[in-house]
């Protein structure tokens, strides 16, 4: 072999392209955000107060601090009123009477041993003139307790002057009066104005009363409650009546 003759040449290594990268165009229209797992949720809103903004947090902070004293307090003036007297409830004894009347009155008569067993009702009639200078006439009764009944029947949100301001004026009257339905000292004047103010509005609001009315007159109409069927116990059930004088207005 020739010694001068050249040796083959290695392989010739490929040269080193590097990759095309494909260009993204974006999309002309809106782009829509990924779905499914990979996209992230919304922030959501910490249930309660703590939800609200600082300033809406301290303004509903402060409105239970308000409604939770004023339970507190009433709790507390209605405790002093229900219980035995005491040095605090004699001390406060304005106080109490002037939150618990007549909108709280607590009435335990329901569980005395001795329950009210009677219906009382309370009638008024009036002597009006049609005409100036004409001649008085008499009216029929006018049941004011059976217009406060037919006003509470049935409410879901019946009205506590309604149950109790007639009631309660009537059994004023009665404990500051004899049985000559004559006043016990100042207390028997006031209950005869307070009753005939309530008497007198209702007669011309409730009772459609019209004319000049020159006087009126009140009575009770009471009528015990009859036995159960199933008692044997004998009741008299009739009713009987108790007339005031006629006061002038």
């Amino acid at each position: 072999m020739d010694s001068n003759e050249r040796e083959p040449a290695e392989d010739a290594v490929p040269p080193v392209v590097p990759p095309v990268v494909p260009r993204v165009v974006p999309p002309a229209g809106p782009v829509d955000p990924p779905a499914g797992p990979a996209a992230r949720p919304a922030a959501q809103r910490a249930p309660g107060i703590a939800g609200l903004s600082a300033p809406y947090r301290v303004v509903t902070a402060l409105a239970l601090a308000a409604v939770g004293l004023a339970a507190c307090g009433h709790l507390a003036l209605v405790f002093l009123h229900v219980a035995p007297s005491n040095t605090v409830s004699k001390q406060h004894a304005q106080t109490v009477d002037d939150w618990i009347y007549p909108e709280f009155e607590q009435n335990w008569k329901l569980f005395a041993p001795n329950p009210l067993q009677q219906n009382i009702a309370v009638e008024a009639r009036a002597e009006t003139r049609s005409a100036p200078g004409g001649e008085p006439v008499s009216g029929d009764w006018h049941d004011l307790s059976a217009q406060d009944a037919a006003q509470i029947r049935h409410g879901l949100l019946p009205s506590h002057t309604r149950q109790n301001e007639l009631r309660r004026a009537w059994d004023f009257f009665t404990g500051s009066h004899d049985e000559d339905n004559r006043p016990i000292g100042e207390r028997g004047e006031l209950s005869e104005q307070y009753l005939r103010r309530i008497a007198l509005r209702r007669l011309t609001q409730d009772g459609g009363v019209r004319g000049e009315i020159v006087r009126i007159q009140l009575r009770s109409a009471t009528r015990a409650v009859p036995a159960p069927p199933w008692s044997d116990e004998k009741t008299d059930t009739r009713t009987y009546y108790r007339e005031l004088p006629w006061w002038t207005v």
